[in-house]
């Protein structure tokens, strides 16, 4: 049963969640802080909650049970371990950083590097060799980039209940850099399901017969609640961003944490249960 299988992966599921929420919430503190007058607060805050979710994604990590996807994935296992391990002190001496007020973007840039190696070494493990593991690497990064980034631009949109005279700038870069990732994510499932694109030795075939086969609903599911909804209301978020409807924005920002969430968590199911890529 395919929901059977996506339970037994749940310990790989929840490690793609929470890699992407750590890591992507980092790469949009790097933006912001490089790019937009985003307040020190803020900054510090979300690179904070960025090292939490890191922290469970080592614990995570440490659980997970092994994949029988290549006979030499448990020495691949370490080096991925370690950039994250090491994105988790990097990150962690970013806040400290921000917390001062100072830059250090070489600092902000090593973290985000170690995380974005967490992913490439994970897609060598579980990719099944190239170029599966091009394609998972590919699929990582842009979930990661969703998650964390919508959990970004939500807290960014609370900052201004407390900081009125905050320009619109930051929230509306976030926001549309979220609205770019979720139309790529689109492209992305448009492309793979119409090749049958996944994991090597896994039941996919073309013709977008993912959406149709026994894996339909889940498909369906990835399309509508984690891509082509969270797709609306982040075009709306930039909208209300734009006129400085601050809590309009954050209340559709909300909306789309819980949106983009699910879609990761379906994603992550359809690859580690069935090996498909949407």
């Amino acid at each position: 049963m395919p929901a059977q299988q996506i339970a037994e992966n749940l310990a790989y599921i929840n490690w793609t969640l929470l890699t992407g929420l750590a890591i992507g919430a980092f790469a949009a503190v790097l933006v912001a802080r490089l790019r937009t007058s985003a307040t020190r607060g803020f900054l510090a805050f979300t690179a904070a909650c960025a090292v939490g979710f890191a922290v469970l994604a080592v614990l995570s990590d440490l659980g997970l049970p092994p994949r029988l996807t290549r006979p030499d994935a448990a020495v691949v296992d370490v080096p991925r371990l370690a950039a994250l391990a090491l994105f988790v002190v990097l990150a962690a001496g970013y806040v400290i950083v921000l917390a001062r007020g100072r830059r250090a973007p070489v600092l902000g840039g090593a973290a985000l590097v170690s995380g974005v190696a967490t992913w490439f070494f994970a897609a060598a493990a579980w990719g099944g060799g190239f170029p599966g593991s091009v394609l998972l690497f590919v699929q990582l990064v842009v979930l990661g980039a969703a998650t964390g980034g919508v959990f970004a631009a939500m807290i960014l949109g609370h900052w201004y209940l407390v900081t009125p005279k905050l320009p619109e700038g930051p929230l509306v870069l976030i926001s549309r850099l979220l609205l770019a990732v979720l139309v790529l994510q689109l492209g992305l499932f448009v492309a793979w399901s119409a090749v049958g694109a996944g994991a090597p030795g896994a039941e996919t075939s073309g013709g977008f017969a993912v959406l149709v086969g026994p894996w339909a609903l889940f498909a369906w599911l990835r399309l509508i609640v984690g891509l082509a909804f969270p797709i609306a209301v982040s075009w709306a978020a930039v909208q209300t961003a734009r006129t400085r409807s601050m809590e309009s924005a954050t209340g559709l920002l909300y909306i789309n944490v819980g949106t983009i969430a699910a879609g990761t968590i379906l994603a992550a199911g359809l690859y580690f249960g069935a090996g498909i890529l949407v």
